[in-house]
């Protein structure tokens, strides 16, 4: 597959089949995707992979989980201006249309939302923590990383979903993982086959013209 081909493929998977993904495959994505560009070759990542009956016991151990937690960072700024306020409005609009969902229907809303912390029924999830210390800089190289992992995950015939909304469920999530008390959870990461038959999956986000935020001096 070419690298451009991926790149036009690659979309945020909603809806997967149970269809497994092997512990063999994933070592090998992850391997390959740790090529991906790093400041000073930190590699600041750190990855924790749920499959098979791990998975089970997670989503297990997330439901008995009833202890507020604190948020890892803020998501979105709180005041966020334009045009980004308008690109993440119309992508959720577009969203709740294809299900039929109405903006009155707030029940419906934020249970689709919910379907976040089941990995949207994927397999296979892994969860991507960076350590305290590390600032912007490294957690650019986080993006680069999982972006890497995404793009050969199509290669190898797999979707994928990047989940930032994780980062509300740090407490619980380090607890199951074990994490370092010093690692911030910065997503996860849905990994599966998607489920073709299902209308949030033909989902295609715009994107806003070169023109927009390109300028050739």
């Amino acid at each position: 597959m070419k690298v451009s081909d991926a790149v036009d493929q690659r979309s945020s998977i909603r809806s997967f089949l149970n269809t497994p993904v092997s512990n063999d495959l994933m070592a090998k994505l992850l391997s390959k995707a740790s090529r991906a560009a790093s400041g000073g070759n930190l590699q600041p990542w750190k990855i924790f992979v749920i499959n098979n009956s791990t998975m089970k016991d997670f989503l297990l151990f997330q439901e008995k989980w009833d202890k507020p937690e604190e948020p890892a960072y803020e998501i979105y700024p709180q005041k966020l201006k334009e045009p980004y306020r308008t690109s993440r409005y119309e992508l959720g609009e577009q969203m709740y249309e294809l299900l039929g969902i109405s903006r009155e229907d707030k029940d419906g809303r934020i249970a689709q939302v919910m379907k976040n912390f089941k990995f949207f029924g994927a397999p296979c999830a892994f969860f991507c923590f960076v350590d305290r210390q590390m600032g912007p800089p490294q957690w650019s190289d986080l993006g680069m990383f999982l972006q890497t992992f995404m793009l050969l995950a199509k290669e190898f015939g797999l979707d994928t979903c990047a989940q930032e909304a994780w980062s509300i469920k740090h407490d619980s999530v380090s607890k199951f993982v074990k994490a370092d008390p010093e690692d911030i959870l910065f997503c996860g990461m849905c990994v599966g086959y998607k489920d073709h038959n299902d209308p949030i999956n033909s989902l295609k986000s715009e994107r806003r013209p070169l023109d927009d935020w390109a300028k050739f001096l």
